[in-house]
């Protein structure tokens, strides 16, 4: 019998972000369902002041200072997790610790779900999990990510986009502005960012006021973005590269003002903040399969790769179908809406684990077919020969 090499991969959690603690719940999750019969892994944790560590998300993350410094180094060739050490305080030195074969980016937010990190990984020639720079960035980005979605013909709410720096030099200018183009109620929420954090919902000019100096904690660019009364809640978890498929819709109903950070992560389990969770949600054949297409062309419209969680709402009595955001790195933890809903449509979370990581390493082959030099002298004879035969 042959004896097959275990795949070695880097799970990166943690990160520069307000939801650093989720990452960390996501990554414990992930590590305990990877099948040791086929991974080795290596956790790699990032600290919220950005350092980068050899630690496990149980706790040693928080004690930095136990954790020995690692990093990786921006250039193809060897895929190697390098150690950090300063032997008497003096210059750094670099030694190999893990050679990986895959990456597992499990960040969420600014610097790592944001197409940051992705960019550290494409320079290093590593294959990773999950979309590329280009998905990741505008996935992160709510404006740039509407934007898109309406160039593409696709339906989104109407919004406003204010920065930081406009809100403090006058926000009374600023409310005027809101109370001009949209009606109450209205959501205010830091452009980067995910999770719910720094999001309000705003009924009256007061509330506006609150939700814009909130959500300006967290970025220099806000948007506010016009409500729904009774808007269903949807999600839909969608796999894969060039040809991603659909799970079956999943509907949120929370019994809070709306699905936010307490709902999502600190509800305890028959609480008044836990929210109900719909999986299918009930909905007639034909409008079920409407917003899993909706959700297939959002993906494919900013060329998200490996997983995507697109959330949408649909209002009922006009029934309109609105794309809300994708998340390019959704929660992962057992009962995250994700690996909930792909259990729901036939696939455990160890075989949707083991669907990613086939992806991130097909993506990379298909990606290395490309030429990234030319020749200069046979571009130059082909464009000559190509002048000629234009004489004739």
């Amino acid at each position: 019998m042959t004896n097959h090499r275990k795949i070695h991969i880097g799970v990166i959690f943690g990160g520069r972000s307000g939801e650093h603690e989720v990452s960390l719940r996501s990554a414990r999750s992930v590590m305990a369902a990877l099948d040791p019969a086929k991974y080795e892994v290596t956790p790699i944790g990032i600290t919220k002041d950005g350092r980068w560590l050899a630690a496990d998300a149980a706790g040693a993350l928080a004690d930095g200072d136990a954790a020995r410094a690692v990093t990786l180094l921006p250039e193809p060739g060897d895929a190697a997790l390098m150690a950090v050490d300063h032997p008497g305080g003096g210059a750094s030195n670099l030694s190999v610790m893990a050679e990986l074969d895959v990456v597992f980016p499990v960040l969420h937010g600014p610097y790592g779900e944001d197409g940051t990190v992705q960019g550290l990984l494409e320079l290093a020639g590593l294959p990773y999990v999950g979309a590329g720079v280009v998905g990741s960035a505008v996935g992160m980005d709510k404006a740039i990510f509407k934007q898109v979605m309406v160039a593409g013909g696709l339906p989104v709410l109407p919004w406003l986009l204010v920065t930081r720096g406009q809100w403090r030099r006058d926000p009374d200018a600023v409310i005027a502005a809101v109370e001009t183009a949209l009606p109450y109620p209205v959501f205010t929420k830091p452009v980067n960012l995910g999770s719910s954090v720094g999001i309000s919902k705003c009924r009256d000019r007061a509330e506006l006021r609150a939700g814009l100096a909130e959500a300006a904690r967290f970025d220099r660019r806000l948007l506010v973005e016009q409500g729904i009364d009774r808007a269903r809640e949807l999600e839909v978890a969608v796999l894969g590269n060039e040809e991603p498929r659909a799970s079956v819709v999943g509907e949120i109903r929370p019994r809070r003002e709306f699905y936010d950070y307490v709902a999502k992560y600190m509800a305890e389990p028959g609480s008044e903040d836990e929210s109900e969770l719909i999986i299918p949600a009930v909905l007639a054949p034909e409008l079920a399969e409407a917003i899993r297409d909706l959700a297939v062309r959002a993906y494919q419209a900013i060329d998200c790769a490996g997983l995507g969680r697109v959330d949408l709402l649909l209002d009922d009595r006009a029934g309109q179908i609105y794309l809300n955001e994708i998340n390019t790195i959704p929660g992962f933890t057992a009962i995250s809406m994700y690996p909930k809903l792909w259990e729901a449509t036939g696939m455990s979370y160890s075989e949707l684990l083991d669907q990613l990581i086939a992806l991130a390493l097909e993506r990379h082959r298909e990606k290395s077919e490309s030429e990234t030099t030319i020749n200069v002298n046979t571009f130059n004879e082909a464009a000559i020969a190509a002048g000629e035969e234009g004489t004739r």
